[in-house]
């Protein structure tokens, strides 16, 4: 009989102890695959909204909690809007954007929503530009810039509001629909719509961006807060930086400048979830720890305990010609098929727990990763050679007049 034979006879023989064997294996596969394919996405969702938020500040009410960045303007709590003017006022060196929102709950075609009041950045120039002349004033000039300051044409499309987060005009009666809605409720831009008792026409409809901003309607600051008896407030101000370094050079200032609001980076935003991201990680190595350990030394143990059962027939087999060498291949052969075959199925588990649970459990879609599932099914089957490679040298130094001794 051949190598391969005697292997796949032993497994068909001993089917139950074959699984029993490699079923450490496969639950520590699974649970690595499914924890490293989560952790990377998480990492990749989160580096691309800071890479495309860039320098982001916010200003938030002081009782108001971190959240995600897209929703942490949801917090109830209201400042003032006049807090914009003093931040322009202030002519802080590196402001290139202050953008003010204010959440109320409405229902458009009887579908509960969120509409977001924003402020035209073109009023706001209009506006600041008066109270500087009228002080007598100007804002410092921004120095040390490497990021192009944004233009009135960067801001012109509803579009903007994805990209640059504010838009340049925006008339007291147009909206701005996201992706979800405009979807559900077929609108289209042009069309006509009644919200809180007033007629809106709709400006455009915003791109899908996978946030929350796919499920809210946008519209001027002024006339949501008249609309909904809010007076002159909002939930957040987003400033925008110019310079790479705003982060570290503007939070100071703000700060000190607005002493009754929290003012937080980007980086803080997301501290939360990147927290996660690098506990899930080390999370990822703590079970590859636990795989090798239990993992190997279950195997190798079932391993050692195969010898010891098929003494006799190890003594056999080397009677009949088979050299040590032939021995030790068969059960390092039979325990590689173990570890690839339960790291296979592991890998399968863990991509399923991954792919089905990815998005409520890290809020994140997860697709397949082939590197990373090549690699540990790779892991499995090494792991699972090493175990078995001493129980292995063990059987093939049997003394076959030895074992046929047993009874």
């Amino acid at each position: 009989m051949t190598l391969r034979s005697l292997i796949w006879l032993e497994l068909r023989s001993r089917p139950w102890a074959a699984v029993s064997n490699s079923l450490a294996i496969l639950l520590g596969v699974a649970a690595l695959v499914a924890i490293r394919h989560v952790t990377v996405y998480s990492e990749r969702e989160v580096s691309d909204q800071l890479s495309q938020l860039g320098a982001n500040i916010l200003i938030l009410p002081p009782e108001a909690t971190l959240q995600d960045y897209y929703s942490a303007d949801q917090n109830g709590a209201t400042i003032p809007e006049e807090v914009v003017s003093e931040i322009y006022l202030a002519g802080l060196t590196g402001v290139e954007q202050v953008s003010a929102r204010l959440n109320v709950p409405a229902n458009l075609g009887g579908r509960d929503i969120i509409l977001t009041g924003i402020l035209p950045q073109s009023e706001l120039t209009a506006q600041n530009a008066w109270q500087t002349t009228a002080l007598f004033a100007a804002p410092k000039a921004h120095e040390g810039c490497t990021k192009a300051k944004l233009d009135s044409t960067a801001l012109a499309s509803p579009a903007s509001l994805v990209t640059h987060r504010a838009i340049q005009d925006l008339k007291s009666d147009e909206l701005v629909v996201g992706a979800d809605i405009a979807e559900q409720s077929a609108f289209s831009q042009g069309d006509s719509v009644k919200l809180l008792g007033r007629s809106f026409r709709i400006l455009g409809i915003l791109p899908t961006t996978g946030t929350v901003d796919d499920s809210r309607v946008f519209a001027h600051l002024h006339t949501v807060q008249e609309a909904s008896s809010s007076g002159p407030v909002c939930n957040a101000i987003e400033v925008i930086g110019c310079c790479e370094d705003a982060a570290g050079s503007l939070v100071p200032a703000l700060r000190k400048l607005l002493p009754k609001t929290k003012v937080v980076t980007i980086a803080q935003v997301v501290q939360t979830q990147v927290g996660v991201n690098r506990l899930m990680a080390n999370t990822s190595w703590f079970i590859l720890a636990i795989l090798i350990v239990v993992g190997g030394t279950s195997l190798a143990g079932a391993i050692a305990a195969n010898v010891r059962e098929r003494r006799r027939e190890i003594g056999t087999l080397m009677a009949l010609g088979a050299t040590p060498r032939f021995v030790q291949r068969m059960f390092l052969g039979k325990a590689c098929l173990l570890g690839l075959t339960a790291g296979t199925f592991g890998c399968l588990i863990g991509l399923a727990i991954a792919i089905l649970a990815g998005p409520s459990w890290a809020g994140v879609t997860v697709k397949v990763l082939p590197g990373t599932s090549l690699l540990a099914v790779v892991i499995a089957g090494g792991l699972s050679v090493v175990s078995a490679w001493w129980p292995a040298r063990t059987a093939a130094r049997l003394d076959p007049c030895l074992c046929f001794q047993e009874i």
